[in-house]
């Protein structure tokens, strides 16, 4: 078929009114508005390859060509939802985009054709029907754009200064810290969609505990201090980025701990600077993606993936460890790679032969796949198995 750009504009903007209604049904039902972004980044590749590509390169587009235009669409959007960090569930977006371009390739050639005679005579123009449709796709757009930035979690400022705690978060919320802004006796999530961004936090038994909660955001947080875990998770899924914590100075504190939450969407650890403690980041029965952290100073492992635990530790630093430095255990699958472990001091007082000071260990079951890491030694124990990249 010969396109003409009215036309493309036009038909493409016909063919994604269906999505964008469902994106945004589905966005309002759920409180999820990863639906509505991943519709909006879909009808903006389509109108940018639109006006730049297809145009000018395809004056006339046959209809198989239909097949490889759509898998390189679905690569432009996949790369720019990862970029924008959507957020949305790798499946469902699949799903959503998949679903979509079938219902438009169905309207392209069967459906228009019928409603107007036509269409193809016209290069894909829908006459006065085409202004109608493109107001209607921006209507649409707009109206949902407004719910989602009207239901939007409330921002709290903290005053710098220092604010007695524990603080609890049961409701979706953002707490923005001023410089300056300290919080003593911890602080306590207990709800979906809750961000904590730029605040310091001294002491309590834990200094961050995130507790049968999801899209929770700790971003830029300092946590000196507490009793047992710096931020501790559970049933939870987190995104932890650019946290400084330490030094942990007490006999059993940790610095991240995420666990019992294998059932829960993957959470993440990105960014942070880790200082002492027993462990640095530690999961158990969790889906974690460990990366670009620098742990330091532990005493007893620097990154644990263990108890059934799905994860990987990627692009991390951990020095000054004591026993072991990167440890994937109890059954776990692991991804270790690309990551750089300095001295890993021998524990004899401990008696265990698989803390005599080894760089990467796979113990009890587990499988480590390994790539390119710089470590002084690599051992496994227990039937834990290590699979190096070729």
């Amino acid at each position: 078929m010969s396109y003409t750009l009215r036309g493309r504009l036009e038909t493409r903007l016909a063919a994604a009114l269906a999505p964008l209604l469902a994106a945004s049904a589905l966005a309002a039902a759920d409180a999820e508005w990863w639906p509505l972004k991943l519709a909006a980044v879909m009808i903006a590749v389509g109108v940018a390859f639109d006006l730049f590509a297809y145009h000018r390169l395809l004056p006339y587009q046959p209809g198989w060509l239909s097949v490889p235009l759509g898998l390189l669409e679905l690569g432009a959007v996949m790369g720019l939802a990862l970029a924008l960090d959507l957020r949305a569930p790798f499946g469902a977006a699949l799903a959503f985009f998949a679903l979509s371009w079938l219902l438009a390739q169905v309207l392209v050639h069967a459906g228009l054709p019928l409603l107007r005679l036509s269409y193809a005579e016209d290069g894909g123009e829908l006459g006065r029907v085409g202004p109608t449709v493109a107001a209607a796709a921006l209507v649409v757009f707009a109206f949902a754009g407004g719910l989602a930035w009207a239901t939007r979690p409330p921002t709290v400022h903290l005053a710098a200064g220092v604010h007695r705690g524990p603080i609890v978060l049961d409701h979706a919320v953002r707490l923005v810290g001023a410089p300056g802004a300290v919080v003593r006796g911890g602080i306590r999530i207990t709800a979906d969609d809750v961000v904590v961004r730029g605040v310091t936090v001294f002491g309590g038994e834990n200094g961050i505990a995130v507790d049968d909660a999801e899209r929770v955001l700790l971003d830029d947080v300092t946590i000196a201090g507490p009793v047992l875990d710096a931020i501790n998770v559970r049933r939870a899924s987190v995104r932890i980025h650019d946290c400084h914590i330490g030094p942990l100075t007490g006999r059993y504190a940790q610095g991240i701990d995420i666990s019992f939450s294998i059932d829960r969407p993957p959470s993440e650890v990105k960014g942070c600077t880790i200082t002492g403690g027993q462990e640095g980041i530690v999961s158990h029965s969790a889906m974690v993606h460990v990366e670009d952290n620098d742990v330091s100073g532990t005493s007893m492992r620097g990154i644990t993936l263990t108890e059934m635990s799905m994860g990987s530790a990627e692009g991390n630093q951990v020095s000054d460890a004591v026993g072991v430095g990167i440890f994937c255990g109890d059954y776990s699958e692991c991804e270790i790679e690309g990551n750089r472990v300095g001295r890993v001091r021998p524990d004899l007082a401990s008696g265990d032969a698989f803390r005599l000071g080894f760089g990467i260990v796979a113990h009890y079951h587990a499988l480590a796949r390994l790539a390119e890491n710089d470590t002084p030694s690599v051992r496994s124990f227990a039937q834990g198995r290590i699979e190096r990249e070729r």
